[in-house]
């Protein structure tokens, strides 16, 4: 028997581990259970923290981690999934060669990308904190800029999305901007959203605090509004207002990964697929779907996972038992996560800790910061590699992000 993870993001790697730790509860060698985990690199890249400087360094290896607990890592792109064969083929990372791997469940761990619609010059002109590659040259080019002349153009940077990741990136960018041009040079960074108010799904309760923050960086806002077209010289507004710079930032909206349309069952708008509490995609026997590839149901009130490593870790946990339970013939396990909270780094301003689906705000400031500081460098790594300890740390009911 098979399990073939497609993924090694934060739910990959949670559904990893907890498929291990099932099977070894209940005894089963892994050559009779077999877990592979297919991805490009058997590395995990911390993206919540790629808005930060020196991106290059923020991945974690996790072939050790694998090998502990006997996962097998299987190197390339997943490319074709065929749900009635079961199969799935598997482009060789840098050969050129294809090899097809069966399974006897699947589960779905593909991620999400930042959705980029057909404005001009977004393709050529836009840069992002998406995915790593995109993080390293976003930040090679804010080096670059030290060789440039020293125009408003060149010192002013754009954030198209006023939502979590173009805040955090808005909010960095300031310092970061200082160490490469120096404390005297005249920045400018503005933030253009279509909503209203900045952070909408962040709601009104944070919304003071957040405003304080931009304030205090002395990052303008442009609210109601989007961008109509770029060229490398600057943006034109929605509104017909025309902002001279060299650097966009493009961090409005989030689609799953293209792979999950290759299987046959209903997603919502985000292209997420549709699953039931074990994580299951219902009308395709065989597959599970996790992370930022699955629309799930946290509760019973009518909250759902967002796509978000807190979600991602938890979700992942339970998909991979899931999809051993079956396997093994065990119960599975209905998913789960009622507790929810929000860390928001805000750059110098410190950063915002709420808690629940209503945002309560909880932390400010400095002491947010501390706790955003260790959730990013201590609590989404991957765990240490061992097998007692690796396994342990995969039980759905206890993982968590946060």
């Amino acid at each position: 028997m098979r399990i073939v993870i497609i993924g090694a993001g934060f739910a990959g790697m949670y559904a990893a581990l907890s498929a291990a730790r099932l099977r070894d509860i209940q005894g089963v060698s892994p050559e009779k259970l077999e877990i592979a985990l297919v991805a490009p690199e058997p590395t995990l890249v911390v993206r919540p923290r790629l808005y930060e400087p020196k991106p290059e360094t923020l991945t974690a290896p996790l072939q050790d981690v694998l090998k502990a607990i006997d996962v097998v890592y299987v190197q390339g792109h997943a490319e074709v999934i065929d749900t009635r064969a079961r199969v799935v083929e598997i482009a060789a990372a840098n050969k050129g060669t294809k090899k097809k791997l069966s399974y006897d469940r699947l589960v779905v761990a593909t991620g999400s990308r930042l959705f980029r619609p057909d404005i001009p010059g977004l393709a050529e002109h836009g840069f992002s904190v998406d995915q790593l590659d995109d993080a390293i040259a976003l930040d090679r080019h804010l080096h670059s800029l030290s060789s440039r002349p020293a125009t408003k153009a060149r010192n002013t940077v754009v954030v198209a999305g006023g939502g979590f990741t173009g805040i955090e990136a808005a909010t960095e960018v300031p310092s970061r901007l200082r160490e490469i041009l120096g404390n005297d040079a005249r920045l400018r960074v503005v933030i253009v959203d279509r909503n209203e108010a900045i952070a909408p799904d962040m709601g009104a309760g944070p919304r003071p605090v957040i405003e304080d923050a931009l304030r205090k960086l002395d990052v303008e806002t442009r609210l109601g509004v989007g961008v109509a077209s770029l060229d490398k010289s600057g943006v034109t507004l929605s509104s017909g207002e025309r902002i001279e710079c060299e650097t966009v930032i493009w961090a409005a909206g989030m689609r799953a990964a293209p792979l999950t349309a290759q299987i046959p069952a209903e997603r919502d708008q985000f292209g997420r697929l549709l699953v039931d509490r074990a994580l299951r995609v219902p009308s395709v026997d065989g597959v599970f779907a996790t992370g930022d590839a699955a629309r799930a149901a946290c509760d019973d009130v009518g909250n759902y996972a967002l796509m978000s490593c807190q979600h991602a870790t938890r979700m992942g946990a339970f998909a991979g038992n899931n999809a051993a339970a079956e396997l093994l013939g065990v119960p599975t396990r209905p998913y789960h996560q009622k507790p929810y909270v929000t860390c928001l780094d805000l750059g110098e301003a410190g950063a915002l800790f709420t808690r629940g689906w209503e945002r309560t705000v909880e932390m400010v400031g400095d002491v947010a910061k501390k706790t955003k500081q260790e959730i990013n460098t201590v609590w989404i790594y991957p765990p240490k590699a061992e097998r007692a300890a690796a396994l342990a740390s995969a039980d759905p009911e206890r993982v968590t992000a946060l």
